[in-house]
């Protein structure tokens, strides 16, 4: 863009950073960037669309809950905020293996990008500008032909100088919204459109695509009859996105969800109007996700299915509008009308918002290194959309990292690249930099070749301490990841070692699970290794007891509260008639909570076998390990070795 000489001028604000956009992908850079030290100016063309839900309303979902938890572990904000923001939480895929167990939670859409924008105004060296940034300002090209960052200049003239810039503008670049004949130069939800910035990165020589994507309707609750659509509630115990959410601060009143369904005449309605479907007329030039299909699309491609699921979600607790998934398009408002109201729960349904196409620019990711640096301009940046990917989490899990490889390389440090083995981020940001993409890429569980490892339970054993490093996970949350990981080491070596009989209590919980009974006696770990049993499935029969130990010490940090301690029955098996009239049972007698130190193999307690209340046999318990006593010594030692050494 061209400036007059009054126009121009130059910002004395010092930035270190400047980033460009404030929706999910530039809300995790900014905040990595000003967590990391350094000053830095978020731009956007409206601070009203701060991480804005310009579509779904939910965060989450197939694999996508994978990427949420990778963001979280590393001290990404996405989790943490879903968290105080969902109206309703399910975990998909239960009924198959945990590997691809994935988190989903429908949002509060203007909660979530009130809290979202709450978090980065508190954010210290953070300042947020509304202000289109129109032009890149790099110097000229070395001798390998290697550009350097120099600031960025706005609309209204004014030049940012700073070391490195972040580009997260979303579907904002010449974004065109569509639907029949009707051609806007909008951004999302009618909001600006930034029209000139890609003519900057042309002269830059970053080469551009052209992608779409959509949205359905809007449709007035009360216009809705739900009696013939199927409810859809979610988990009965909720599970937090964040590890460092506490579980009872998510158990909430939860709203429902509903599923109906599309028919023959729904597709018909379609069929007769593709004519004036600009995604069949050539009135769109975008290419949309193949995996995140239009409803016309879905007729087309797929014309021997009668029907099409259609999920309808609240898009919030303050507001009547509802989203029909499943149903987007870009026919005009009129089939609109006619299609959504075929639709079985929906046939008086008054339309708030109508369904729309967006078009926009984005990159050719194969321009970046894989720390999302561009491999031409040293200091250049990019992350989300604008790199030709779908969806919240993708950007959120791009930004973040685009937001740290910035600040590190102002600290002179080497640039972090997650592995494909270490975490979906890893796979997300292969696959946009090493391979060609000619649609919006979409995250999937079958994408990463080692779903199997990584599992969204374990997100924070996978990236938390590279988390960190980088500086973004304090002292206090990386101890407690070691204090989970020796728990989790001591309860396997635990369980390794618990015996189990073949009593009559054991068979029949082998039973309820269809599980074959044993023939002689197993381990706890030999029946968890079952596919049709459970850790959780057989806590009935798992006898060994914990109890606390006040003020003890075990390793690591030394925290005040309680640890706690395994003990073992000491002994030899025992047989004992009982008759069939006979009433047997057993009375555990140990102390829930002794004071330390205590020694390996101090008896702490008994338990006693009774037949008709006569006692027959007893055995003792004794600890199953050492504990030490917390002393002002041992905190003065763990300093020292911490902090000196």
């Amino acid at each position: 863009m061209k400036y007059s000489a009054n126009s121009v001028w130059e910002n004395k604000d010092q930035y270190d950073i400047a980033v460009v956009g404030a929706g999910h992908a530039g809300c995790e850079a900014a905040l990595a960037c000003a967590r990391l030290g350094f000053k830095t100016v978020m731009f956007t063309v409206s601070v009203d669309s701060i991480a804005l839900m310009p579509c779904n309303p939910n965060i989450g979902g197939s694999s996508k809950g994978h990427l949420v938890k990778e963001i979280d572990a590393l001290g990404g904000e996405m989790g943490k905020v879903i968290d105080k923001t969902f109206i309703q939480s399910k975990m998909l895929n239960q009924s198959k293996g945990p590997a691809v167990h994935s988190l989903r939670a429908q949002a509060d859409k203007s909660d979530y990008s009130k809290e979202m924008r709450r978090v980065l105004e508190e954010q210290d060296n953070l300042d947020i500008r509304q202000m289109e940034v129109t032009d890149i300002i790099a110097d000229d090209p070395n001798e390998s032909g290697i550009r350097k960052i120099k600031g960025v200049q706005t609309y209204s003239g004014a030049i940012y100088p700073c070391k490195a810039v972040i580009l997260c503008t979303g579907t904002y670049l010449k974004a065109r919204c569509i639907y029949g004949e009707i051609s806007t130069q909008t951004g999302p939800n009618g909001l600006q459109s930034a029209n000139y910035l890609t003519d900057s990165l042309k002269s830059l020589g970053i080469k551009m695509y052209r992608f779409k994507t959509g949205t359905p309707a809007r449709i007035d609750k009360n216009s809705i009859d739900f009696t013939k659509m199927e409810e859809q509630k979610g988990d009965e115990r909720v599970v937090p996105f964040s590890f460092t959410t506490d579980p009872e601060d998510v158990q909430i009143d939860q709203v429902s969800c509903w599923l109906t369904y599309t028919n023959e005449t729904t597709h018909e309605i379609i069929r007769e109007n593709l004519d004036r479907s600009p995604l069949f007329s050539g009135a769109i030039e975008g290419t949309g996700p193949r995996y995140c299909p239009s409803i016309e699309d879905k007729v087309v491609k797929f014309p021997d299915k009668n029907r099409h699921q259609v999920f309808i979600e609240p898009e919030g607790i303050h507001t009547n509008e509802m989203y029909v998934g499943g149903m987007s398009s870009s026919l005009p408002e009129d089939v609109q009308y006619a299609m959504y109201r075929s639709v079985p729960g929906l046939e008086h349904a008054k339309i708030v918002r109508n369904a729309y196409a967006i078009e926009y620019d984005c990159i050719d990711a194969r321009q970046l290194k894989s720390t999302l640096e561009f491999k031409n301009i040293e200091g250049l940046f990019s992350g989300g959309q604008f790199n030709g990917s779908s969806g919240y989490e993708e950007a959120a899990a791009q930004g973040i990292v685009a937001g740290i490889n910035a600040a590190r390389k102002l600290q002179g440090k080497e640039g972090i690249v997650i592995d494909r083995s270490q975490g979906y981020i890893g796979v997300l940001i292969d696959d946009l930099v090493t391979k060609e993409s000619r649609e919006p890429y979409r995250m999937m569980t079958s994408r990463a070749e080692y779903r199997l490892l990584l599992r969204q339970d374990n997100a924070d054993q996978r990236l938390t301490k590279l988390g960190y490093e980088i500086g973004l996970i304090s002292e206090e949350r990386y101890e407690k990841l070691l204090e989970k990981e020796r728990l989790i080491e001591e309860e396997i070596h635990r369980v390794e070692r618990v015996n189990i009989g073949t009593s009559e209590e054991v068979q029949n919980l082998l039973k309820t699970y269809e599980s074959t009974p044993l023939t002689s006696g197993t381990t706890l770990a030999e029946l968890i290794r079952r596919p049709e049993l459970s850790y959780e499935k057989l806590a009935p029969i798992d006898r060994t007891e914990k109890i606390y130990i006040k003020n003890g010490y075990t390793g690591g940090f030394p925290k005040k509260g309680k640890d706690l301690l395994e003990v073992e029955i000491s002994g030899e098996s025992k047989k004992i008639l009982v008759g069939a009239d006979d009433k047997d049972e057993i009375e555990i007698k140990i102390k829930k909570e002794i004071c330390a130190p205590i020694k390996k193999g101090t008896v702490i307690g008994e338990i006693v076998y009774r037949v008709n209340g006569e006692r027959i046999i007893s055995y003792e318990v004794v600890a199953g390990k050492t504990v030490k006593e917390r002393t002002l010594w041992i905190c003065a030692e763990y300093l020292r070795r911490k902090f000196l050494l």
